[in-house]
């Protein structure tokens, strides 16, 4: 596994952790009676706060685990350097378009709800999870890019 895919593998653990507590959340109050706009907003800040820090933490503990590991096996001080090549960055590019594609049309299904006479809130937790189910999406594209040898 390249270093390229190790962090896209964080990222998907991170995501789908924080996307997996957003559900549980959303559906503990539904079951509590519905949504209502104070636990909804501060469950918003979380999960973006989450998902900002869990990324920026494990993509840096990953690193650092990753040139441990490294210094172990070659009995080196020498640090590894990674470095993308034209190849990451198409995948990269590619996993972005996949991702992109996907929250459109989580936009397009949150919108939806609003005009079928949902409320507010209902729209604005669906595109929330949209994006978060997007990152996902995104994340497994690029795994899979990489597996196939793009």
């Amino acid at each position: 596994m390249s270093y390229q895919e190790k962090n896209i593998a964080v990222s998907l653990v991170s995501h789908l952790l924080i996307g997996g507590y957003y559900l549980s959340q959303l559906f503990e109050m539904q079951q509590a009676g519905g949504l209502v706009a104070a636990r909804v907003f501060s469950l918003w800040a979380i999960v973006i706060v989450a998902i900002i820090v869990v990324n920026v933490v494990g993509n840096i503990l990953t690193h650092i685990l990753l040139s441990i590991v490294h210094a172990i096996k070659t009995q080196s001080e020498h640090v590894e350097k990674y470095v993308e090549d034209e190849r990451d960055h198409l995948i990269g590019l590619k996993g972005d378009r996949v991702s992109h594609i996907a929250s459109s049309i989580g936009v397009l299904i949150a919108m939806l709800t609003f005009a079928f006479g949902q409320p507010p809130l209902v729209m604005f937790s669906l595109l929330i999870l949209s994006s978060i189910v997007a990152e996902i999406i995104g994340d497994l594209s690029q795994v899979y890019f990489y597996r196939k040898g793009l």
